[in-house]
């Protein structure tokens, strides 16, 4: 079988099922805009970046459209190119939600698309209108929707789509959850799990070490989206009753989901002037982003992990930090409430409250004991419902050939029942 990969990112959430692919003896090409990772036996090509759009002429419902369209074009001339060299897909597996699989079908009229749907935009029960919580404008409402143009014609186009969690595919419109799967990209867990002998460097040149007591954060951007502004308030309370404890947050600091403060300077800035006399700054350390590697260090350290995010996308960390047989603290939000079940794997507390996040906290830290249980129940999660190689490889690589030979997943997991989403 012939196979493509598109993603501007690749290999992104293609990471194990192209190069497990190509093993087996498929013809594996990779189409991305960035260099990408080198992976065994997949021939990774580029195409070139799209030129700016959405001017101040370009209504501002419509720039993110605009753009999608502009690199949708790109992708189609590469693919139009690859096509003329001799090569044309059997299976094309996309993630469309930045436009380049707009037009794919075009290229290839004969080929099968699955596109990774991500996330489904709405107005009401998930991040739009939760931070603050409130009533969503009719203007706001309208942009909303609008976003969703991209997803709207790639799932016209596709012949399946595959989606992560059970919650995002709950958003999606009814018709086109009839032809997607809840299929997760999956955890290594024979190489995510607690290292006995971990060490972790810090800024500053110390080193974290068995014994210390260490509250961990992750997210790709210190932002609202991921709930740093309550993690932070939390911590004068959670460093005065901890006097040991040491905090470690990875991310950069611009945002990934949300926009900048609206009066300038980055959210970790501005945290930090707001809780100026506060914090011991030398208990509180921001490394930026840190290698994978280093990551499962931290999180092998971590005596509790605060996972936080609004109704969004679930972050690969979290599940990581489990895997790790972390003791997590996460925000009694979608998906998290998917994953995690309170007193049970983890400790569920409300996102904006950063007395329910410190006693959390406090509670994991204070009686390292009573939470064992807890964090053999979190990598047992993992290991039950997403490890890669036993459930979710060979779950990927099925579907794959099913929507290539042209034949409905039977295999797929069936859904359960969504709950009622906005229309």
């Amino acid at each position: 079988m012939r196979v493509l990969f598109v993603h501007q990112n690749f290999p992104a959430q293609y990471r194990h099922v192209a190069p497990a692919l190509a093993k087996r003896g498929d013809a594996v090409v990779a189409l991305g805009e960035n260099a990408g990772e080198a992976l065994p036996g997949v021939r990774h090509i580029r195409y070139k970046p799209p030129p700016s759009a959405g001017g101040k002429d370009t209504h501002r419902y419509v720039r993110r459209f605009e753009n999608a369209v502009f690199r949708g074009q790109q992708v189609a001339r590469a693919a139009l190119a690859l096509k003329a060299r001799g090569f044309s897909p059997d299976l094309v597996c996309c993630h469309p939600g930045w436009g380049e699989g707009l037009f794919l079908r075009d290229a290839w009229p004969d080929a099968k698309l699955l596109y990774y749907f991500e996330y489904y935009f709405r107005s009401a029960g998930g991040d739009v209108g939760f931070d603050p919580p409130g009533e969503v404008s009719i203007d706001d409402a309208g942009r909303v929707r609008t976003l969703n143009a991209t997803h709207l014609m790639s799932l016209e186009q596709a012949d399946w789509g595959q989606t992560p969690t059970q919650w995002q595919w709950s958003r999606f419109p009814d018709w086109a959850r009839a032809r997607m799967s809840v299929a997760h990209e999956g955890v290594d867990t024979r190489v995510i799990r607690r290292r006995e002998d971990a060490r972790f460097a810090l800024p500053d040149g110390r080193a974290l070490g068995r014994g210390d007591e260490v509250v961990t954060f992750i997210a790709r951007g210190l932002e609202p989206y991921r709930g740093f502004p309550n993690f932070m308030r939390s911590l004068p309370e959670i460093l005065a009753r901890r006097p040991a404890a040491q905090v470690v947050m990875v991310g950069g600091d611009e945002p990934h989901y949300g926009g900048k403060p609206p009066d300038g300077g980055t959210w970790k800035e501005k945290l930090l002037a707001e809780l100026d006399g506060r914090l011991p700054l030398e208990r509180v350390h921001f490394t930026g982003k840190v290698p994978h590697a280093a990551l499962l260090d931290l999180l092998s350290l971590s005596s509790a992990h605060v996972y936080l995010t609004y109704p969004f996308v679930l972050s690969w960390s979290m599940l990581e930090a489990m895997s790790c047989g972390c003791l997590v603290v996460g925000s009694a939000t979608a998906p998290v409430q998917e994953v995690i079940q309170d007193g049970v794997n983890g400790l569920l507390v409300d996102f904006f409250s950063p007395d329910d996040i410190a006693a959390a906290v406090v509670r994991a830290l204070s009686d390292p004991g009573a939470m064992a249980p807890l964090r053999a129940a979190a990598r047992r999660t993992v290991e039950e419902r997403y490890d890669l190689r036993d459930i979710c490889l060979p779950q990927h690589v099925a579907l794959a050939d099913a929507v290539a030979n042209g034949r409905r997943p039977a295999d797929a997991p069936r859904p359960v029942a969504a709950t009622a989403s906005a229309r």
